[in-house]
């Protein structure tokens, strides 16, 4: 019998863990990672904590399933690994186990439905915005009015390599990928 693994992830240093904690309790877990990130985020730290430390046998508990991917793939992907070092995953929410057939076709399932309705988000984002700019409605960011003398200055130091591009953007007080684009845009080395 192996060990009873937790995985718990909130998405923000503001939230709290603690609802998820006190649901995956109940399973007497025996070692816990718990990460403050965004499932978006690739560098999850603690999910990689807890991927280098499973071991044959043991049972990994999450929440629901989009604590540990906000993606099919993503998903499909730990899934796959899980089965290949004899990992059971459990998630409180979808009520899935996949020791069992029934829950290795429900995460299967729920994985692509997941993806599909944040596809279907991002489609009906895009109509949105698509309609407000062809309205006029449509600002997209704000783009910030940088002083062409003092860009014109400190592009002249940075070529003389007096300064960095750190520097530069610190200076025109943009972050370093707007700089980025603005080199961009500009065809500027």
């Amino acid at each position: 019998m192996g060990e009873r693994i937790a995985y718990v992830r909130v998405s923000t240093i503001e939230q709290n863990e603690a609802r998820q904690v006190e649901e995956l309790k109940k399973h007497d877990i025996q070692k816990w990672f718990i990460e403050k990130v965004s499932g978006k985020n690739t560098d999850r730290p603690e999910l990689q904590k807890m991927l280098d430390y499973i071991r044959e046998g043991d049972t990994v508990y999450v929440h629901d399933l989009s604590r540990l991917s906000r993606s099919t793939s993503d998903l499909l992907k730990l899934v796959e690994f899980f089965a290949k070092k004899k990992v059971e995953l459990v998630s409180n929410k979808e009520n899935i186990d996949s020791s069992t057939p029934t829950g290795k076709l429900m995460l299967t399932m729920i994985a692509a439905i997941n993806e599909f309705e944040r596809q279907n988000l991002l489609e009906r984002q895009r109509e949105g915005i698509a309609i407000a700019k062809r309205e006029g409605k449509y600002k997209g960011h704000s783009v910030k009015k940088i002083d062409s003398d003092l860009f014109d200055k400190t592009y002249a130091e940075y070529k003389d390599r007096k300064i960095s591009k750190a520097e530069m953007a610190r200076r025109l007080k943009i972050s370093r990928p707007t700089l980025y684009k603005l080199f961009a845009d500009k065809s500027l080395p």
